[in-house]
């Protein structure tokens, strides 16, 4: 206890001016962490210290707070906890990453409008790893929930910035997010029960962010797609398509016609407006 070692009249809330013991040094014979104490009790709005020696030390909890603010004393502590055997061989995918890791997988079809670049997601195939789900109804809305928000990401959710740096696309009159028509026409999600995770709360895996990521089977539904449009529009094969996230309408319509857009790109490109 830093405080300890200054008489309480001397403390710069009860001197003329604030602040006036800026710094207050720590005697030899005191630890950074106060292991020197054997006991601190907080009680009735009071902090009461007991030493080794017997010595009490008491004040209110108001009164240590203010004083350890105004003399830059830090009263907060941290700690890292190192989780025994964990790391992960990416390139293997084997190992153990963190306790609450998870697995999942999805199959996406899509349907892209070639006059309007709309995009329809027909159908949506979900294998889920919960581990030991405590909630078999909440777990399913929170990866079916994550996969219809990360559809938003990947499809429509487009910022837009002027010259300045101002966010334009930032209602939802500019920002489109997913409503209840852009959900899969057919929607099926399965959890695969894991008993394995013992050392978890109640053998629990993460369901809230991992399903989100499994929404980027819709992208690449929507890529493969316009390559099949394109390849069979076209005799020269197309291999890949490059296409930006989120692949809004206007993107899908440049890669299916990359042509009707050239003339603006070049405009674009030479500054004509």
């Amino acid at each position: 206890m830093r405080l300890r070692s200054i008489p309480q009249e001397s403390w710069a809330g009860k001197t003329a001016a604030l602040g006036t013991i800026p710094e207050i040094t720590v005697g030899s014979g005191v630890s950074p962490r106060g292991t020197d104490e054997q006991r601190v009790e907080f009680s009735g709005g009071v902090v009461t210290v007991t030493d080794r020696s017997g010595s009490v030390f008491s004040v209110g909890f108001a009164a240590l707070v203010r004083e350890a603010y105004l003399n830059r004393i830090s009263v907060s502590e941290y700690a890292h906890y190192r989780i025994p055997d964990l790391g992960f061989d990416k390139l293997t995918g084997k190992g153990k990453a963190f306790l609450y890791f998870t697995q999942g997988v999805a199959a996406s079809e899509v349907e892209l409008d070639r006059h309007t670049g709309e995009v329809k997601v027909r159908r949506v195939d979900i294998l889920m790893d919960m581990g030991r789900p405590v909630n078999h109804a909440l777990d399913m809305g929170q990866v079916m929930g994550g996969f219809v928000q990360g559809m938003g990401w990947v499809t429509t959710e487009h910022l837009v910035y002027d010259d300045n740096g101002k966010l334009l696309s930032h209602s939802p009159s500019t920002y489109k997010i997913p409503n209840v028509q852009d959900t899969p026409r057919v929607f099926n999600a399965e959890l695969i029960f894991n008993h394995g995770n013992t050392v978890n709360v109640r053998g629990s895996k993460a369901s809230g962010e991992p399903p989100l990521l499994l929404s980027l089977s819709v992208w690449t539904a929507v890529r493969d797609a316009i390559m099949s449009a394109r390849n069979h529009s076209t005799t020269e094969k197309v291999q890949l398509v490059p296409l930006a996230i989120p692949a809004t309408a206007e993107r899908v319509l440049r890669g299916l016609s990359p042509e009707s857009f050239a003339i603006w790109d070049t405009q674009e490109a030479s500054g004509v407006h």
